[in-house]
């Protein structure tokens, strides 16, 4: 005969003697935190330390390199310094394809075909690239070399803005970006257009409508805006600006029939996903 199944105090038993659960403990015991306060920091050492030590989960394939860039949220004219911080996940090299462009065309080739695609991945992870990240992180050039790419990419294609630090003047603040994309998709645009309206990658938007998902989802718990920005891990005046839009669709009877749409493809992923943040009740 098999072994008898553990029983449920025996597996609770086993699910505490982890690290987690060790760090937890230490935060509670040793800094006086509550349980939620635990758990959101140890999110966090998550988020910052993963890369680190081995555990992220988040690699890709060859050619990929993990980069810290600025929060898209933070605003044009703050100093770096004093700007929250992400760990994005870029693919730079995408194999044969890179590799004939570098061949047939040369390297100036290869970083203008890149430079707008790395961009936009980082935008898609919320955060955004400058001159610098790209020429001494990234493409291991010159500024100047990155500057003169610049200029021809806006010279060749005047109508998609490359989604720079620099550039967000010229191409609108990001929070606008992220809402009107948003509302396109509840006034029932396809992913294709949108990407092409808006000159975003299909990642990018999928992670605008995705986060936007998630709020809609909490709202209906009966959160409040501050409680969502921390769950999700953005700033309260993009969760603002969603909870308005949330507002408009109780009146427009096609974007609340989108919205439907939205959340019931949000609830068969949320399965398998689960929300940034657990919450130890």
């Amino acid at each position: 005969m098999g072994s008898k199944r553990p029983k449920r105090t025996e597996l609770d038993r086993l699910s505490v003697k982890t690290l987690d659960d060790r760090f937890l403990a230490e935060l509670e015991q040793g800094l006086n935190c509550s349980p939620f306060e635990g758990e959101a920091i140890l999110d966090l050492v998550r988020e910052v330390f993963a890369p680190l030590m081995g555990s992220d989960k988040s690699g890709g394939p060859p050619g990929t390199m993990s980069v810290i860039a600025i929060d898209a949220d933070e605003p044009a004219g703050k100093p770096l310094a004093a700007c929250r911080k992400r760990t994005v996940t870029l693919l730079v090299h995408r194999g044969v394809e890179d590799d004939r462009i570098l061949r047939d065309s040369g390297p100036d080739a290869f970083r203008r075909a890149r430079i707008p695609d790395l961009c936009q991945q980082a935008l898609s992870q919320s955060a955004l690239l400058t001159r610098e990240d790209l020429a001494y992180r990234i493409l291991f050039v010159s500024p100047r070399t990155i500057s003169r790419d610049l200029q021809s990419l806006r010279n060749t294609q005047p109508d998609s803005p490359v989604p720079l630090r620099s550039m967000i003047q010229d191409i609108g603040p990001v929070l606008t970006h992220r809402v009107q994309i948003v509302r396109l998709a509840l006034e029932g645009k396809t992913m294709t257009q949108i990407c092409q309206r808006m000159h975003h990658s299909p990642a990018a938007v999928a992670n605008y409508l995705s986060t936007f998902t998630r709020c809609a989802q909490l709202r209906e718990k009966g959160m409040e805006a501050l409680q969502i920005a921390f769950l999700l891990d953005r700033s309260r005046a993009l969760i603002d600006s969603y909870l308005d839009l949330l507002a408009q669709c109780r009146s427009d009877e096609t974007l609340a029939y989108h919205l439907a749409e939205l959340l019931a493809l949000g609830g068969a992923r949320k399965k398998t996903t689960g929300p940034l943040r657990k919450v130890r009740r």
